[in-house]
């Protein structure tokens, strides 16, 4: 049977558009990942630990990729990535739990921003698929939503395989019955059957795209999968762990960058013409001291740098403000400033995804404005 199963979940034809959020957790160093390269003051601060102009790759003539990123350089160049740097939120504590919570709450709101998007922003006609986080739990981001599912293979959702005649069953009560609770009972074994169907089928990337054998990647692979059978996917969460870089930055760093670049590279060519419909935000609590520290690493600081891939996004370019890192500039100890709200990088993203008239719900009691990507 082929992968691209057309078999609907759900009564509005499956939802053509999913968001796909990523989450560095640790707080992921973005001079680091995007390195400014032409910023004099990103060399002095680093003179150990820096990215030069010879091992950087090139993105416009002041911003450089790091080379274990070079996976991405494809969606950058075919104009379907675009990089936010100096982002991040109003949070000065440099707590990872507090800084992660506040992000993952859209500010001091109950409930997640992903789950008040799912539940105000998105379809009417959610299917039992419709949020999934690549994992073994649920993260704040996704409280509240109207159903969320944690997995980390096809085998998890799943009945045993002794159900059948009770399966049959129920969907005979559900198909009898009207209701809200009946719809919930029909798209939940609808579900099932569609997994089923997809455990049971050989998945084979397309475009050459090849996955490594990390669980990052395996993840996005699983979630290229389901995108691409169409079992009315809303919104996606996969995490990346273990950014805190206080000692031997490269050492910590250098294998979570490659695993980032190489499964997300796979994942944007596997899916192809899909990526038109998919988005995919990358973000991280918060950034790193710009000056390293005696151990060759950095220190909790403040803003970092945000990715945002797919259809519609003005990509090709480091997208809005650089407020450089001269000391007049810098804030606290020494970090790179927030010019950027994460807010006002999900906006744009959000409004393609139907969100245009929720935004206020999704990310109460604060005033956007959206970045133009």
């Amino acid at each position: 049977m082929s992968d691209n199963i057309q078999t609907l979940v759900t009564g509005n034809g499956d939802q053509p558009r999913t968001l796909v959020v990523i989450f560095l957790r640790g707080a992921a160093d973005g001079l680091s990942l995007v390195p400014p390269l032409g910023d004099d003051a990103y060399h002095r601060a680093r003179p150990l630990i820096r990215l030069s102009r010879e091992t950087a790759l090139p993105l416009d003539g002041f911003f450089g990729l790091h080379p274990l990123l070079k996976e991405l350089l494809p969606a950058y160049k075919d104009g379907q990535m675009a990089i936010v740097h100096a982002a991040g939120s109003e949070d000065t504590t440099r707590s990872h739990f507090e800084a992660q919570d506040y992000m993952e709450h859209g500010g001091l709101a109950a409930g997640g921003w992903l789950g008040r998007f799912l539940r105000y922003g998105s379809s009417t006609a959610h299917s039992a698929l419709a949020a999934i986080t690549l994992g073994p739990t649920l993260p704040e981001s996704m409280r509240g939503a109207p159903a969320a599912t944690a997995m980390e293979s096809l085998d998890q959702y799943a009945l045993s395989p002794d159900t059948d005649k009770l399966t049959r069953q129920l969907r005979r009560l559900y198909e009898m019955q009207r209701g809200e609770i009946a719809t919930a009972g029909r798209e939940t074994l609808d579900a099932l059957a569609r997994i089923q169907t997809l455990r049971t089928t050989t998945y084979s990337p397309a475009h050459g795209a090849q996955y490594d054998t990390d669980a990052f990647s395996q993840r996005l692979r699983l979630l290229a999968q389901l995108i691409k059978a169409k079992v009315g996917l809303e919104a996606a969460s996969v995490d990346l762990g273990g950014w805190d870089s206080h000692f031997t930055q490269s050492a910590v760093m250098d294998p979570l960058i490659l695993q980032l670049g190489r499964g997300l590279g796979a994942f944007y060519r596997d899916l192809g013409p899909a990526m038109a419909t998919t988005s995919v935000v990358v973000m991280t609590e918060f950034g790193r001291r710009v000056a390293e520290n005696s151990s060759f690493g950095t220190d909790h600081g403040r803003g970092s740098v945000m990715l945002a891939l797919g259809g519609g996004i003005r990509g090709g370019r480091v997208a809005g403000t650089w407020p450089g890192l001269t000391a007049d500039i810098l804030e606290g100890p020494g970090d790179l400033p927030v010019t950027h709200n994460y807010r006002n990088v999900l906006a744009p993203i959000l409004r393609r995804h139907g969100a245009a008239d929720k935004l206020g719900v999704i990310f109460p009691d604060f005033q956007l404005n959206a970045l133009d990507i």
